[in-house]
């Protein structure tokens, strides 16, 4: 599995995203994840899944130092008081003693980033995460954070697809040695169902999935977190890294819609 290498930790390029996959069948699922070859889980406390995630880790018998796993802050927690016992609660249902990177899930309004990044900092220095980061943040709040803040920004989760442009988001933290975690990275299941992917997915004996994931994965400091609940979806995701793109196939991929944002909760920031 290829990494990338940010703010001291090394994150596994391809990870299992968690959302929705929560009770029984999301334990088993997490577990199906690691037990197929995943080694970079992302959750959050907003998932509602942490025991579950927690659980499998603990069943699959897959050292701690082998594994990379994100969690998230509610955006409604994001005073330092806050931080901290989220973060208490979240490893004590993970059941770990430090996760790998923490984000601030989603921007909120009036929220004192300075005083965010320095609780932060404090976990870090602590050893409780390994490293933080953000997610749902745009370009102005980035500058922000990392020029005028200094904050040691480790990445930005954010939605990103063949349907979606994030060239400006990409090219600043290009820019920075700042990686993007792409959310949503198959459009949540649409890119299954074009026919330009399919096209090109005939062509190379694969699945249209499998071309819209790959075709992030070959981008340089993206990672990304495809959410599959059964084994044989796992390992077709996994199977992505088989696929070789080449310059025709970017090309009609390129000419896709990028106007297409699927994740736009009424407490999103302004994206533009």
């Amino acid at each position: 599995m290829q990494t990338v290498t940010t703010q001291g930790i090394a994150m596994p390029k391809l990870g299992l995203g968690t959302f929705k996959l929560t009770g029984d069948a999301g334990q088993a699922a997490v577990e199906s994840g690691l037990a197929v070859g995943y080694r970079h889980l992302d959750t959050a406390e907003m998932y509602g899944n942490e025991e579950q995630v927690g659980a499998a880790i603990a069943a699959s018998g897959v050292a701690r130092d082998d594994l990379h796993v994100t969690t998230k802050v509610w955006h409604d927690h994001l005073a330092p008081d806050a931080i901290r016992r989220a973060l208490d609660d979240s490893l004590r249902k993970l059941r770990l003693d430090h996760v790998d990177l923490y984000l601030v899930h989603w921007p909120a309004p009036g929220m004192d980033l300075g005083a965010i990044f320095e609780t932060l900092g404090r976990l870090k220095e602590q050893g409780r995460i390994r490293a933080l980061g953000v997610a749902n943040f745009t370009l102005p709040l980035l500058r922000k954070s990392i020029d005028e803040i200094g904050a040691p920004v480790a990445c930005n989760q954010v939605e990103y697809h063949v349907y979606l442009d994030q060239s400006a988001v990409l090219g600043y933290l290009r820019s920075k040695g700042v990686p993007l975690v792409a959310y949503c990275p198959m459009a949540q299941g649409r890119a299954a169902d074009d026919p330009v992917l399919a096209k090109i997915a005939a062509r190379h004996g694969v699945s249209a999935g499998q071309v819209a994931l790959k075709w992030l994965l070959d981008q340089d400091g993206v990672c990304a977190i495809p959410k599959s609940s059964r084994a044989a979806g796992q390992c077709a995701n996994l199977d992505a890294w088989s696929v070789t793109l080449d310059d025709a196939d970017r090309e009609a991929i390129a000419g896709l819609p990028k106007d297409r944002r699927f994740v736009n909760p009424a407490f999103a920031p302004a994206w533009d």
